[in-house]
């Protein structure tokens, strides 16, 4: 009974939304998934959006709110792509050097937050503006372009998304849930006072938060690059966008994470939004129509989350009345 019932719980919502997706696009004469197309855009934005995610829940479980995250992407693509076209290289040296690069930028935010003590919203700020300027001074404002480099192109695939996709993953729940360092972040979450009472050294365990949320957006960058082609600048904070799209998945993942595992939740949250971006794709949806419907799931599972009690107590006793 109890393994139905987490089994239930941790599939109810991605399935739901599968067959509500499913059917809206049967009403009007559309498959959902009808080329292997579809299936490629659907599995790359679950490699987005769970990367986007699982960064954003690291720090802001913590109570700290990173708006930096795209600026660390777009700076970490800049650099890893201009090194890359330079000497020649293929797509797995730039994806190792995202990664290399994401991790310093994050741990460099990391230590400028522990270091002037201001809020975090504030500091990411600041950070996000100035890799968003470095990297426009890197290009000249241009951008990069992969238009001559068929290697780096060819990398958007299915079965490289799927690694990246089960890597990530694995990361994740053996680092927070099997490592000292997890049981740490675990502790501090739970009453920071206390754990730091105990010996547990705040700061190191932040700037590891930062830098693995770093490294996960340095990849998160290196799919966006290659999969569109190019990488286009971003000023006056325009590398925050991609960060909104892990907000749903990451309440998913909130609710997900009562019956089995939380990172496993973010990472069936973004199958969730990787099957409404999909739908969107298949029905021509405009983009302020997207926007709307988007921030609309939101906000009513937002509302349904700060609700649920009184709503099974009504369910209840409706049954009950019955």
């Amino acid at each position: 009974m109890k393994m139905g019932k987490k089994i239930t719980g941790t599939l109810v919502i991605p399935v739901i939304t599968l067959i509500a997706a499913w059917i809206i696009c049967s009403s009007q004469g559309v498959k959902l998934f009808e080329t292997q197309l579809n299936l490629l855009t659907f599995i790359r934005t679950v490699a987005n959006v769970s990367l986007v995610t699982f960064a954003l829940a690291i720090n802001l479980n913590s109570g700290r709110f990173d708006f930096s995250l795209g600026s660390v992407a777009l700076l970490s693509s800049v650099i890893s792509s201009k090194i890359v076209l330079a000497l020649d290289w293929g797509p797995v040296a730039m994806l190792l050097l995202s990664l290399c690069f994401g991790v310093i930028f994050g741990l460099i935010s990391g230590a400028v937050y522990v270091s002037v003590k201001l809020p975090p919203i504030i500091v990411s700020l600041a950070v996000a503006l100035l890799y968003e300027g470095l990297s426009f001074t890197l290009t000249g404002g241009h951008g990069v372009s992969f238009a001559n480099s068929a290697r780096l192109l060819g990398f958007a695939s299915i079965p490289n998304f799927l690694i990246i996709i089960v890597l990530a993953l694995a990361f994740m729940i053996i680092v927070f849930d099997r490592t000292k360092f997890g049981y740490e972040y675990k502790a501090l979450l739970s009453g920071q006072k206390v754990a730091v009472s105990t010996g547990i050294r705040e700061v190191p365990n932040a700037l590891l938060c930062y830098a693995i949320a770093g490294g996960l957006m340095g990849i998160q960058g290196f799919i966006s690059a290659t999969t569109n082609g190019t990488i286009q600048m971003s000023l006056n904070f325009g590398s925050i966008s991609p960060m909104f799209m892990a907000f749903l998945p990451m309440f998913i993942g909130g609710f997900i994470g009562r019956y089995s595992n939380d990172k496993l939740g973010y990472l069936l949250g973004a199958v969730t939004s990787a099957f409404i971006s999909l739908l969107y794709v298949r029905l021509n949806v405009s983009s302020s129509v997207q926007q709307i419907t988007s921030a609309l799931l939101l906000v009513g599972f937002l509302i349904y989350l700060n609700n649920e009690g009184k709503l099974k107590g009504l369910f209840v006793r409706g049954g009950g009345k019955g």
